[in-house]
């Protein structure tokens, strides 16, 4: 588990028993899970949070995942034809010779 997953489900158990995210609850959480981090990750978490919230982090992460989803399917729709109704040139495509069989394996 990387730090900053360990981290934010630390985070995350601290918002859940509706305890206050400080940096000392995290490194607590962290040891009692037997967790070694930066020790500098959790005091840059909890004033990030402490600064924007929680619930704001959720949402934002939330918010996030929808949007990485269309940037996964941008290059498919790129190679779509064009929304102005204009056929989009197709590229030719080469019909593999019996040559290039190599016996049905197609290895080279």
């Amino acid at each position: 588990m990387s730090d900053t997953q360990a981290i934010t489900y630390a985070a995350l158990m601290l918002h859940d028993s509706g305890a206050n995210i400080s940096s000392d609850k995290l490194a607590q959480v962290l040891s009692a899970a037997g967790i070694e981090v930066r020790p500098t990750l959790p005091i840059l978490y909890a004033q990030y949070i402490q600064k924007v919230g929680l619930d704001t982090v959720i949402a934002g992460a939330a918010n996030a995942a929808p949007a990485a989803a269309a940037v996964v399917d941008a290059p498919a729709a790129a190679g779509a034809p064009a929304a102005s109704g204009k056929p989009a040139a197709k590229a030719a495509a080469k019909e593999p010779s019996e040559d290039d069989d190599d016996m049905g394996l197609g290895l080279f």
